[in-house]
């Protein structure tokens, strides 16, 4: 039975001329060596780069190149990517090598983000429009970017914690690893964050600093902070 993309072209606001693009695109290295989405990630992590400049350089006038550089890299990182590909639902339509199915890659942040960036790349190549491809990113960024200032995005949660605490005159945080899983190829870190006088948080993530990370934004929405 043949794969309908219906669903997905609602959702990428944009539906392939040449489904076979689409195919290539959601086709990760493990199915093939030679015919995979490698090449589509490659244009379309530029592509997506020079669009998400452009957006800031439009949107934040005020701004010098640093501060830019540090905006973009939050909206471009495999972390929000990936955010962006589970909304897509991307994950249903992956085409994975038996290993890759068995350890569950239609769900890893890495092979998600990859697929973003192809995905983006094929639209170009089927369009033949950078226009096209803007417009879809703008859909895909949505709130992200209604949401966006200068100053919630420029640093991490592990900074932003550490700023508030310092400046209510607190106790640093701790960060303890608690358990680590998986092969060490595909681990999985927790990691808890101590404060003085606060409950511990965990947090979770494929490096001891992504589970720092998590566990910081977990801190930080225990305070009402994000």
């Amino acid at each position: 039975m043949t794969l309908s993309y219906q669903r997905l072209y609602k959702a990428l606001h944009y539906q392939f001329k040449d489904e076979k693009l689409l195919k290539l695109a959601l086709t990760h290295r493990s199915v093939s060596g030679n015919h995979n989405n490698e090449r589509l990630e490659f244009l379309g992590d530029s592509i997506l780069g020079m669009l998400v400049a452009e957006y800031l350089y439009q949107h934040f006038p005020q701004e010098k190149e640093g501060r830019l550089t540090r905006l973009r890299a939050t909206l471009v990182k495999q972390d929000s990517l990936a955010e962006i590909a589970r909304h897509l639902k991307l994950g249903d339509y992956l085409l994975l090598g038996a290993g890759e199915l068995k350890s569950g890659g239609f769900r890893r942040d890495s092979i998600l983000a990859d697929t973003v960036e192809a995905i983006l790349g094929a639209i170009f190549l089927d369009s033949g429009q950078i226009s096209q491809c803007k417009d879809c990113l703008i859909a895909w960024y949505d709130q992200r970017l209604q949401a966006l200032t200068s100053e919630t995005f420029l640093k991490d949660p592990k900074s932003r914690l550490q700023e508030y605490l310092q400046a209510q005159h607190l106790a640093l945080p701790t960060y303890n690893v608690t358990a680590i899983y998986g092969e060490d190829h595909n681990q999985t870190f927790h990691i808890q964050c101590v404060v003085d006088n606060m409950n511990p948080v965990q947090g979770s993530g494929v490096s001891r600093r992504h589970a720092e990370q998590a566990a910081a934004s977990a801190l930080l929405k225990q305070l009402g902070i994000e």
